[in-house]
């Protein structure tokens, strides 16, 4: 198993975050709550070239909270995490 993902080019790492399903004071929290697609980056590539060969770096950094697409990007499980 890999230890350690590294993005090339203009990808992005991000680790979901799953939210609570209860409060500390044990309410239940409505499904809604559970729809926001939102994560956590963990790495970033270095960035892409333009034609003219400009580097353009990416606009996220490490440790930001980001929200996700509902259809987009690829899922990746290594061991309990996704």
């Amino acid at each position: 198993m890999a230890k350690r993902l590294i993005p090339s080019l203009n990808r992005v790492l991000v680790e979901k975050i799953v939210p609570p399903s209860k409060t500390t004071a044990g309410i239940l929290l409505p499904e809604k709550t559970a729809k926001l697609n939102s994560g956590k980056v963990i790495a970033v590539g270095p960035g892409a070239k333009d034609r003219e060969g400009n580097h353009i770096p990416v606009c996220v950094k490490e440790g930001e909270i980001v929200l996700l697409p509902e259809y987009g990007g690829m899922n990746v499980k290594l061991g309990e995490k996704e």
